[in-house]
């Protein structure tokens, strides 16, 4: 693991036994004795097969594993068009791990797309396999993880928030939370007690999110550095929405398939993963890109219609218990590891 000290995951694989290996890594002048590092313990171990995921650790581990002559070197591409859009300078970096790599997972169809499309891999690199969950667990959640979490963030008397709207996003230009924001501002004239719970609430674009949020009283919107408890965090929400810009802007995005399996009915942009299965009024709302007013419209139907509520909460989780299920990803890696 590269990281700059102990973590969340780390703990948990401890906890459950797996032998883990923390290389000291705060960032990109940190690359070359991670390299070295990796390479040692390659070598050392005598792997067989390495599999990277994330940016920083394809570099490394695929460098490493490259030096270190291992025959099957695999990549999970989690990103899209992220550097294409905003860092084009890192995307020669992407290529040297499309070089690297013997086989690439693809998350989606969608980055799928962009590595065939715009970096030039061949489909026979290319391996389409979505990420699997555990989905029991967004819909079977312990009623007292439910209420701990009320109380944790003073939910309590939950009939005094009404609609409650879930987002869970970091904030990025790209997700479409500048969006969201004005048409909850419109929802507060007929529903002045709604309130908007915004979860994953850091990253680069929140000093303007902050300042649209002046916009609404303090007592109606409640933002969530993070909360590990995500499948109590899902039972807090009447409704949920994930909007981000365009069509290619989310590599995978995790949240249209939890909020579908948690049951909770859903206001979507298409992007990502959502573009192979998301179909409007079937599953979910389907809303313009970039539009306010029509998210708050969206919402509204919603809360007007509870026949289709039901019809799209049933369908949704009939849909994702279809297709992305934890066993259904596994079988597809242990076959790729085969290869």
């Amino acid at each position: 693991m590269l990281n700059p000290g102990n973590s969340e995951l780390e703990k948990y694989l401890i906890q459950h036994h797996f032998q883990i290996l923390r290389i000291s890594y705060t960032g990109k002048k940190d690359i070359p004795r991670a390299i070295i590092s990796t390479y040692k313990f390659l070598r050392k171990t005598k792997t067989e097969i390495v599999h990277t995921h994330l940016f920083d650790a394809g570099i490394v581990g695929l460098t490493a594993a490259k030096l270190a002559g291992i025959k099957k070197r695999i990549y999970t591409r989690h990103h899209s068009t992220y550097h294409h859009d905003y860092f084009p300078k890192a995307v020669k970096y992407d290529k040297l791990c499309n070089y690297l790599a013997t086989d690439i997972v693809a998350i989606s169809a969608n980055v799928s797309k962009v590595l065939n499309e715009k970096e030039n891999v061949k489909l026979s690199k290319i391996h389409l396999i979505h990420h699997g969950f555990k989905l029991d667990l967004f819909e079977n959640v312990p009623s007292e993880d439910v209420e701990l979490l009320r109380n944790k963030y003073n939910l309590t008397g939950r009939e005094n928030h009404y609609p409650v709207i879930g987002v869970i996003s970091r904030y990025t230009q790209w997700k479409g939370i500048q969006y969201i924001i004005p048409a909850f501002k419109l929802l507060l004239e007929q529903y002045p007690d709604a309130l908007l719970i915004l979860a994953n609430a850091e990253g680069d674009y929140k000093s303007e999110i902050k300042q649209l949020l002046k916009s609404l009283p303090e007592k109606n919107y409640l933002e969530i550095a993070f909360e590990k408890e995500l499948f109590a965090l899902y039972k807090l929400f009447d409704y949920f929405v994930h909007v981000p810009i365009n069509n290619h802007a989310e590599a995978y995005g995790q949240v249209y398939i939890e909020s579908l399996a948690a049951g909770i009915p859903t206001v979507f942009t298409l992007s990502g993963i959502a573009n192979e299965f998301i179909k409007d009024h079937n599953n979910a709302l389907i809303v313009p890109y970039q539009d306010s007013d029509a998210i708050f419209n969206a919402l509204i139907e919603l809360m007007k219609n509870k026949n289709l509520v039901s019809d799209i909460i049933t369908k949704g989780k009939k849909d994702v218990n279809q297709t992305f299920s934890l066993h259904k990803m596994i079988v597809s890696l242990e076959k790729l590891y085969g290869e």
